[in-house]
């Protein structure tokens, strides 16, 4: 336990110090966000143009630090590290893209998507052949498992691994919103994989959600830094690893819900839109929603804070219950 707090505390506490100047990095370096254009985005987000992105460096590296220097590094624990680093760099290459362009476009959907199912493809195998574990399913409270093969679980795999990247994605976008909501996640993660007896999973998890802290510190409204899709991508990328080290692949879906609900909000408007003509939500992901009611970007985030908390101790609770059975 006391390395698992270290590595939260280390890791707030070393991001919360080199904050500053990793800001003043990007900004003499012109790195700065490029919104979408008008229409797409509430207009109040116009006058974010320009504030340092690629925050998620901050993460990563507020994490790699602490958990190189407390755990002994199992492969379970690398493997997800590796994840967030691999989901990082595809996250990166699309902000350096959106630079260079100068404009909110970045890498292809199809460039991600070929990215994300490598990434994935790495982490069944490892999981799998290396670490040695099933190609099973389990349901939560049923307490029973369903082994589907390597093929399927491997599909289904990638499938996690792009839904969480993209739904983090997706969410990132007000000022601490994504970087609250993962570090929620990640700390029922934490918890997960403390009780299920899995300490390098604890530390690296404990590690993140300490990272997450110190970035808000930045993240917050109004916000100083943007995570951006390096970001982004690397809490998905942590999140999906974390579920399948722990064989919460299906439970996933209670424990991050507001990312689920997020997604799910743009697919329900998409299709509904497409074959109706008509929009459920006044914009989506849902939180522009929200902002487009007249509800404001602070409301907005600490509610979603609340939602997440609630969700994700439920998800941890039907795991502890589970596991104690």
């Amino acid at each position: 336990m006391p390395r698992v707090l270290i590595a939260a505390i280390g890791a707030a506490m070393l991001a919360l110090f080199l904050g500053p100047k990793f800001i003043a990095w990007l900004r003499s370096n012109e790195v700065g966000q490029f919104v979408r254009p008008a229409g797409l985005i509430p207009a109040g987000h116009a006058e974010k143009q320009g504030t340092p992105t690629m925050g998620g460096l901050l993460i990563l590296l507020a994490t790699i630090v602490p958990f190189a220097i407390l755990s002994a590094r199992s492969t379970q624990a690398m493997l997800v590290l590796f994840t967030a680093i691999a989901c990082g760099a595809i996250g990166f290459l699309d902000d350096w893209r959106k630079i260079v362009r100068k404009r909110s476009l970045g890498l292809s959907g199809r460039l991600r998507l070929i990215g994300l199912v490598a990434i994935a493809a790495v982490l069944v195998y490892v999981a799998v052949r290396v670490v040695g574990l099933p190609t099973t399913l389990t349901i939560p409270i049923a307490d029973e498992s369903i082994d589907v093969g390597a093929i399927v679980y491997f599909v289904i795999v990638a499938l996690v691994v792009m839904a969480s990247a993209n739904a983090v994605n997706l969410t990132d976008g007000l000022d601490g919103l994504a970087g609250g909501v993962a570090g929620i996640v990640l700390l029922a993660y934490t918890g997960i994989a403390f009780v299920s007896g899995q300490r390098d999973l604890a530390i690296l998890g404990a590690a993140l959600v300490g990272a997450c802290i110190g970035f808000l510190w930045f993240n917050s409204h109004p916000a100083q830094v943007f995570m951006g899709d390096t970001g982004s991508y690397a809490l998905g990328g942590a999140i999906a690893a974390m579920a399948v080290m722990t064989k919460t692949e299906i439970l996933l879906i209670v424990i991050a819900a507001v990312f689920v609900i997020e997604a799910l909000s743009v697919i329900i408007q998409v299709i509904v839109f497409k074959r109706f003509k008509r929009r459920v939500f006044l914009m989506t992901p849902l939180h522009h929603h929200f902002e487009m009611a007249g509800w404001s970007e602070t409301k907005i985030i600490f509610r979603m804070w609340l939602i997440a908390a609630l969700f994700a101790a439920t998800g941890f609770t039907v795991f502890f219950r589970d596991f104690t059975l």
